[in-house]
């Protein structure tokens, strides 16, 4: 409820309240929103020059081989995304998401700009993979410390009913920006680089912007306070007599079970995002043949389109509860997408390849846009950091190696859209099953 002054009553658990300015209010919303675009800009760099990359760092004599090794070490950034919520959840559970949220969005940065002064494989023989691999590591603990307090910090500063469209805000919204971010360094890095300059100098250029992520998010963060809720649970904590000694701990020893159920979503979400927003930019230009300048036109309304999705079904379960649009969303894509796969292989005119590719990013990110308030809503605040943090990453490290089966699994290019239609099928036969046995969680947020 909102107050006179111009601040807003938050509500912990239905029996107390948090005062909080409509300022602070902005500051973390806007600051969970640029805190995760900024981290999914960087890790949408790579997608974009995955075929570049797969040339330079992982050269093979079957297209789809190379472009399963670059997919495979966005993999493994992601499979290192869980210790990364676990060493920064812990922290920001203990310490504060904001302090978190500073040094994890500044590692990713610095990480992401560091790939650009890698040497290649010409250059050093099959160290240069190695390198690159290990660099990944690097960076995909810093990004799991990023979802652990940017997917906190915002829905615990906003009212209740605002929280399923913060969710979807910073989710899917925050991929939608850091994705569309990509698409325009793509286009004019494209554009100072033509053709074999890109393969020469473009792609370093396209890391190299990753600084952009440390340098930005200092200046927004340091006008950022800390979660409210967060502070009253630290007051009330400070008199209790046995304190959460470890949050990690915590979340696999009480709330194993419930970690178990919200991967059961959390698998299926983040498949959708990786199998269409995060495959666009290879289907495009592996499958459709556009011209680097015109895809890049394309992702950006894709990056668009996906922001609506996610802030649209973000809300709607503001208003119809998070487990019907959970199975809605199931039963839509498990329908729709696989047509969408082969209609966009079919596409013959650029008006139509449009069309299908806004069509996936609209399905594929509307499946995990209420999933971070309904993560939030699993966990009390003492260990709601580490439990989101947690559940989120172990799912979309599970769905970010998806490209790479894709990949694997199809003899030939061509076999590449019959290889995601049968994978997105599976995911989401997978998706309505946690769908059906979640509980209802909206206004269970403590």
């Amino acid at each position: 409820m909102s107050t006179v002054d111009g601040t807003s009553a938050l509500s912990a658990d239905n029996a107390t309240h948090v005062v909080i300015s409509r300022r602070q209010m902005v500051t973390a919303s806007v600051a969970s929103l640029l805190g995760w675009s900024l981290d999914l800009f960087d890790l949408f760099i790579l997608l974009y020059v995955a075929p570049v990359i797969g040339t330079l760092f992982f050269p093979a004599d079957v297209p789809t081989l190379s472009l399963a090794a670059v997919y495979a070490s966005f993999a493994v950034t992601l499979l290192m995304r869980p210790i990364g919520s676990a060493v920064f959840g812990s922290y920001a559970d203990r310490h504060g998401r904001r302090r978190a949220m500073i040094v994890a969005v500044t590692g990713v940065g610095i990480s992401t700009a560091l790939f650009g002064a890698l040497p290649t494989v010409q250059q050093i023989g099959a160290s240069a993979a190695v390198l690159f691999i290990i660099l990944r590591l690097v960076q995909g603990i810093f990004v799991g410390g990023v979802v652990a307090s940017t997917h906190t910090i915002g829905t615990e500063s906003v009212p209740p009913k605002w929280r399923g469209f913060m969710s979807g805000l910073v989710g899917g919204g925050g991929a939608g920006l850091g994705a569309l971010l990509a698409s325009i360094v793509y286009f004019l890095v494209s554009a100072a680089f033509p053709g074999p300059a890109f393969h020469e100098w473009g792609w370093r250029f396209m890391f190299f912007t990753g600084l952009i992520s440390s340098v930005l998010g200092l200046f927004v963060f340091r006008a950022l306070e800390e979660s409210p809720l967060w502070m009253q649970s630290k007051q009330q904590s400070a008199g209790a007599a046995k304190p959460v000694v470890s949050p990690v701990r915590t979340v696999f020893s009480q709330y194993f079970a419930v970690l178990l159920v919200n991967l059961l979503l959390v698998i299926g979400g983040g498949t959708a995002y990786y199998l269409t927003s995060g495959y666009l930019p290879t289907f495009l230009s592996v499958i459709n043949k556009l011209p680097s300048g015109t895809s890049s036109m394309v992702l950006m309304g894709a990056s668009v389109m996906a922001i609506i999705s996610a802030v649209l079904f973000g809300s709607l379960s503001d208003v119809f509860g998070r487990k019907k649009i959970f199975m809605f969303i199931g039963v839509l894509n498990l329908l729709v997408l696989p047509f969408l796969y082969l209609g966009l292989a079919d596409a013959a005119s650029l008006p139509a390849i449009a069309c299908y590719a806004l069509a996936l990013a609209f399905l594929g990110n509307a499946a995990y846009a209420p999933i971070l308030i309904f993560l939030n809503e699993r966990f009390p605040t003492v260990i709601r950091s580490s439990g989101t943090g947690l559940s989120w990453n172990m799912g979309f490290a599970v769905g970010g190696m998806m490209p790479t089966f894709v990949s694997l699994a199809s003899r030939t290019t061509a076999d590449i859209p019959y290889s995601l239609m049968y994978f997105s099928i599976g995911v989401f036969v997978l998706y309505l099953i946690g769908s059906l046995v979640i509980p209802e969680t909206k206004g269970k947020f403590d």
